[in-house]
Formats: C-alpha cells, sequence, structure tokens
C-alpha cells in the first residue's frame, strides 16, 4: 500500500490482489479502518470498486479526512464521496518502481 503514488487510488480489492489476498477487499477495508490516525500508511488512497468513498457514520468522521486529503492530492471528490477512479487509479505494473 504504502507504493500507492500521491494523486493515485487504488481500490480494496486491488489490495487484496496485491498482497495475494484474492477475494478479501473487505478485510482489507477492515484492516485499513483499524489503523491509528494519523497514519504513515496512505489508507486514504483506497476506495471502493465503484471510486466512492465508504461514508458512513460508523467511521466516526475517517470518511471526511480521507475525503480532505484526497481533495489535497488534487484527486475531485464529491459531498457524497464520489471520485473519478478511472482518471486517478494506480497501475503499479505501469510505473516503473512503484
Amino acid at each position: 500500500m504504502e507504493r500507492i503514488p500521491h494523486g493515485r487510488l487504488a481500490t480494496y480489492g486491488q489490495i487484496a490482489e496485491l498482497i495475494g489476498a484474492f477475494g478479501c477487499a473487505r478485510q482489507v477495508g477492515w484492516a485499513l479502518r483499524r489503523l491509528k490516525l494519523p497514519s504513515p500508511v496512505p489508507w486514504h488512497r483506497v476506495v471502493n470498486a465503484h471510486g466512492r468513498i465508504s461514508m458512513s457514520l460508523s467511521r466516526e468522521g475517517s470518511d471526511w479526512i480521507q475525503r480532505d486529503l484526497l481533495l489535497a492530492e488534487g484527486i475531485p471528490v464529491d459531498t457524497e464521496g464520489c471520485l473519478p477512479l478511472r482518471q486517478f487509479l494506480w497501475h503499479p505494473d505501469a510505473h516503473a518502481g512503484d
């Protein structure tokens, strides 16, 4: 996960595949949710496969923190948590050294 470049996004499923945990996107989400904030891990760059931040009261505001961090990196996010995933999706094979 730490390889996701500034201004790029990955999906929970993409991270699951990268770590060899195929089909475990939900578990990746739960693991990221348990990070202590602030965190050096770029957790905010990971979104769902629909190109949305998972907005929920149970996130206790981390959804809004995620939105603000993505906006600060130049990734547009609306108030519903939707963002242009295709435009900002990280392709690790296409970026040498990523």
